[in-house]
């Protein structure tokens, strides 16, 4: 566990360490798979001594509804994390030298590639279904960013959102087979899954069915057919992703999975036809498709994806021999793998292409590379004394001796494979290294350390491990001794580089042979694949199927998106009434009772709703129905505080002041007046569809308040909130203590929102068009630097505006930003108000987050308080004065609040025992008195970040970014009544030119927040 939070601890540390360090920072955070790697090294003792046990950490994670974080690390995840940490860490070395210096993103690059090596590691010690599931989905996801690192670039977003969308496809299904696992045997532990399927106790059609769903979302992970086109395409990625990805991560959980389960599940229908078919097929498509590759990126993808296909064969037999064999495979592929693919990223370094009929004498321009790269093809191709060669070996030997009938069958497929493995092999290394005639030789320059000493480093094991074979075989058969056997003698074989003379060594000789002889006669072969036909192009067929569902949804936007806010609201009202009224017509339970009031006064807010709503019905203009319906939830406010909620009452009129507030910056972009309904309901349908729908929610809480048969948890929340929490406001506590995974999901709800309120009023970016003011070196002010402005054309010119008196005054100004606003929209009594009550204001603010555990107000509360506080200083001063109440960026806040509360999640587990556990200190101090102080104010502190930051993104949006278009709006008529009257000018229609004149003395003195006058003129 404390490894896997190292990782993403890095990744996070990773964004400021790159922009600080430049691409050295790899250095350091290569620092952090290598101490995984050194930490799984220390734990051979535990895992393979005397007393061998592997090793599990059991978090409670929901343990009222039996959820558990359990991390297990026996020698099957062992072997896993030596590659997912070894490779890692020589990746990251390699990129300190890969990436250029002004590599545009490489500080983000390097984040979201520590975190995606955190989610393998994570995948591969988790032992709990679901969470397996969190770190399988976390890889998806960020290989997709990786993929698509060149963002301009079209292809590597295409290639991204495709590996995306398939592997997400293929995760849902495994979902469904996992969540069908659980339910079946009331357990997600996957080593308890396993014990329980190889004694026989997990049987029937549930059971297949599920592990077959699981089975293919190993498959679409692992680019098996026909999942196999975006392997592939994922060659858009970086050179170090793709090494990454395709040896040691990624594509190797599938792998993993299929390792997993195996020695419990080989047995059950299915199982064996399905792995068996996919991967035999997939090892053939993948080498014929690597044949007819020109470039060295897109051969060794496809030998990739041909080389799952094997992996595959081999791992879903489940017996002792059989997986040693593929765990001998396992290892040889990440390492001369992952080595060809760093070879490949140098040598488009050094020449500039990838296109092997464009290399030439790569032998005399890179000599140190084109020795590690033929190694590394060696050892694919399987040839002695390699330990591709081994392993190979190893596959052959065990499919010969097991007496399964499917045996033979993989037995013949992987051959025919490994043939076309040899040829590409071959191919590879003639492309990328030969002299071929009429190619200029690419000039030799001296290659970096730095940048060759990865792929040194994993040749140097691949030849090694060769003669050393056997030191693995002792590690492999610790865990295949446990494997059940299907004869006997099955767990007897031992990997070895030499044999003797043995069937297995005489299949190998006839296919490198084979493979060689292909390689030969590869012009007339290729001639060959030119005519065959090619097939059913699964990518094609993926393109076809996306253009499909892409129409389809033109067609139901085009007929259900009409631009017609009633008929939205007619869909959902009816949606509403018909769910809920079936639901209402087969309850069976009306035990309701009812009581007028508990209070006379609540007839007065009653009273007042009526009025309210009816008032808002008969409205005319916008304004007045906003601030008519406004009433409404001030009359709520009245409600709580008559019940005794002076928390909620608080909150209350915070939210209703500012949902007002935001409808009135919508407005100024409307018509002040509400259009004249053309629909097809007339008034009276309405107001029967706004009855159905009132009585309908109105018998549905009668109902729900009436059926209640146990005591609400919610009676003890006071002595909960009094003695766990140590609070006496219950509601605050709740939010941040008793239910606290509540308010997380509501508080990444409202980062969703902020975001999603940018995305739709920003068009080029989301951090733009405030200006600041600079302070001269004498005192003197200028709206001279513009603090965010990610495109220059969007900024107004204030001169052409005729905003720029006096911008230079060195006496200090009351509100710095005021006097930028035309002087009939300032408000002098409105500014002095402002620059008075805004800091008390703020203080106020503060002071409600932190009393907020004892009295009213709250993170929430608070972080309204100081929104309201911009608010004020946004209607005085405008956006200008907005830059400066507030200099620093609504993501900003939004993140920063979001991490500190994530920090006090993780933080439960470090000083408590689960998450969101909270700590309380109490004890007296100097001038402050009696302190009791828990460590859930920091979640508090975060929820109030992220308001703020909320506020000041509706603020950015909705009103400093429609202030620009309107200003750019008039500045753009100006300029053509000025064209109009230039031309009148040159007419000498003096009479036309008076009356321009008078438009534009009209403009000059139109106010810009009032939209529709505009609008009219």
């Amino acid at each position: 566990m404390i490894m896997t939070g190292a990782f993403f601890g890095a990744s996070v540390i990773a964004y400021p360490l790159v922009r600080l360090l430049g691409r050295n920072a790899f250095f350091l955070l290569a620092l952090v798979p290598f101490a995984g790697l050194l930490w799984s090294l220390s734990a051979i003792s535990d895992l393979f001594g005397p007393a061998a046990q592997p090793i599990v950490e059991d978090l409670d994670w929901l343990p009222e509804l039996g959820l558990s974080g359990v991390f297990r690390l026996d020698v099957l995840s062992w072997i896993m994390t030596l590659l997912v940490t070894g490779v890692g860490a020589l990746v990251f070395v390699y990129c300190t030298r890969y990436f250029p210096r002004d590599e545009p993103g490489l500080a983000r690059f390097a984040g979201i590639f520590m975190a995606f090596a955190g989610t393998m590691y994570g995948l591969v010690v988790a032992d709990e279904l679901l969470m397996l599931y969190l770190f399988w989905e976390g890889t998806t996801v960020f290989s997709y960013l990786l993929i698509g690192h060149s963002q301009s670039r079209r292809r590597s977003r295409q290639a991204a959102l495709q590996a995306l969308i398939v592997t997400t496809a293929g995760g849902l299904a495994m979902l469904v087979g996992m969540i069908l696992l659980i339910t079946a045997t009331g357990t997600g532990q996957i080593s308890t899954l396993i014990d329980r399927a190889q004694s026989g106790m997990d049987t029937g059609g549930v059971i297949v069915s599920a592990v077959i769903l699981i089975l293919v979302g190993a498959i679409s992970k692992s680019a098996l057919m026909p999942f196999h086109f975006w392997l592939p395409g994922a060659m858009a990625a970086p050179t170090p992703v793709s090494a990454y990805l395709h040896a040691a991560a990624m594509v190797k959980a599938g792998i993993y999975l299929v390792l997993r389960l195996a020695p419990g599940y080989h047995n059950i229908p299915g199982w064996s036809e399905v792995l068996l078919t996919l991967g035999l097929l997939t090892m053939f498509i993948g080498g014929w498709q690597a044949l007819k590759q020109t470039d060295l990126k897109l051969l060794l993808a496809f030998g990739t994806v041909s080389q799952l296909g094997f992996l595959t064969t081999m791992a879903s037999f489940g017996t002792p021999d059989i997986t040693k064999a593929a765990l001998g495979l396992l290892i040889a592929h990440a390492l001369f793998k992952s080595c060809l693919f760093l070879c490949v990223g140098i040598i488009d370094h050094r020449a500039g292409t990838r296109d092997l009929t464009k290399l030439s004498g790569g032998w005399r321009a890179f000599p140190v590379v084109a020795v590690c790269a033929t190694i590394a093809a060696a050892s694919m191709a399987g040839l002695p004394p390699l330990l591709g060669f081994a392993a190979k070996e190893a596959a052959y030997s065990t499919l010969l001796s097991s007496p399964d009938k499917t045996s033979v069958i993989a037995f013949i497929g992987i051959m025919i494979g490994s043939i076309l493995t040899v040829a590409y092999s071959a191919r590879f290394i003639w492309g990328a290294f030969s002299s071929k005639p009429g190619v200029d030789d690419i000039a030799r320059r001296d290659e970096k350390l730095t940048l060759v000493v990865s792929p040194l480093i994993l040749t140097a094991l691949t030849l090694a491990l060769g003669p050393g074979v056997g030191l693995l075989d002792g590690y492999f058969s610790a865990w295949t001794t446990g494997l059940p056997a299907v004869a006997e003698g099955d767990g007897h074989y031992h990997l070895a580089l030499w044999h003797g003379f043995e069937p297995a060594l005489a299949f190998t000789a006839v296919t490198v042979a084979a493979g060689l002889a292909l390689f030969i006669v590869r012009r007339p072969f290729a001639k060959v694949q030119a005519t065959l036909p090619s097939g059913l192009d699964f990518h094609e067929l993926y393109r076809m199927l996306i253009g499909r569902m892409e129409a389809l949804a033109l067609w139901v936007t085009a007929r259900t998106q009409r631009g017609s806010l009633p008929f939205y609201q007619g869909v959902v009202y009816f949606v509403l009434v018909a769910g809920l009224g079936l639901a209402i017509i087969a309850n069976d339970t009306w035990n309701i009772t009812f009581r007028l009031w508990d209070t006379p006064l609540d007839l007065i807010v009653a009273a007042v709703l009526v009025i309210v709503a009816i008032g808002a019905t008969r409205a005319k203009k916008r304004f007045t129905a906003v601030v008519v319906t406004g009433i409404s939830g001030y009359a709520m406010v009245a409600y709580f505080a008559f019940v005794g909620a002076p928390d909620l009452a608080l909150t209350q009129v915070l939210v209703e002041t500012i949902t007002i507030v935001v409808f009135v910056l919508v407005l100024r972009r409307l018509p002040a007046r509400i259009g004249e309904s053309t629909g097809r309901l007339t008034p009276a349908w309405r107001a029967i569809i706004g009855g159905a729908v009132g009585i309908t929610v109105m018998l549905v809480v009668l109902i729900a308040t009436g059926v209640r048969v146990a005591d609400p948890i919610s009676t003890d929340f006071g002595q909960l909130a009094y003695e766990l929490g140590h609070g006496r406001n219950i509601v605050n506590v709740t939010l941040v203590d008793i239910r606290a995974w509540d308010t997380m999901g509501e508080i990444s709800v409202l980062v969703a929102a902020g975001t999603g309120i940018a995305g739709l009023i920003f068009v080029r970016g989301r951090e733009g068009h405030l200006h600041r003011f600079e302070r001269k070196k004498d005192g003197t002010e200028a709206a001279g630097r513009i603090r965010f402005q990610p495109v220059a054309e969007d900024v107004v010119d204030l001169h052409h505006t005729g905003r720029s008196e006096g911008l230079s005054q060195k006496r200090a100004s009351w509100l710095i930003a005021g006097r930028t606003l035309a002087p009939r929209n300032r408000s002098i009594i409105l500014e002095v108000t402002a620059r008075l009550i805004f800091h008390a204001v703020i203080i106020f603010s503060v002071y409600l987050l932190f009393a907020g555990h004892n009295a009213p107000g709250g993170g929430f509360a608070g972080g309204l308080v100081a929104g309201l506080a911009l608010v004020v200083r946004y209607l005085a001063g405008g956006k200008y004065e907005l830059a400066e109440a507030a200099p620093f960026t609504p993501s900003g806040m939004l993140g920063t609040g979001l991490v500190t509360a994530i920090l006090t999640v993780i933080g439960g587990w470090i000083w408590g025992e689960t998450v969101f556990d909270s700590v309380y200190l109490e004890g007296d101090l100097p001038l402050l008195g009696h302190v009791s102080f828990g460590t859930s104010t920091f979640f508090d502190i975060g929820v109030y970040l992220i308001v703020v930051g909320l506020m000041l993104d509706i603020l950015r949006s909705l009103g400093a970014e429609v202030d620009l278009h309107q200003e750019r709006d008039e500045a753009m008529l100006t300029d053509r009544i000025h064209d109009n009257v230039n031309f009148s000018e040159n007419l000498g229609a003096t009479a036309e030119h008076r009356a321009v004149s008078e438009i534009i003395d009209r403009v000059n003195e139109l106010d810009v927040d009032n939209g529709a006058e505009g609008g009219r003129l």
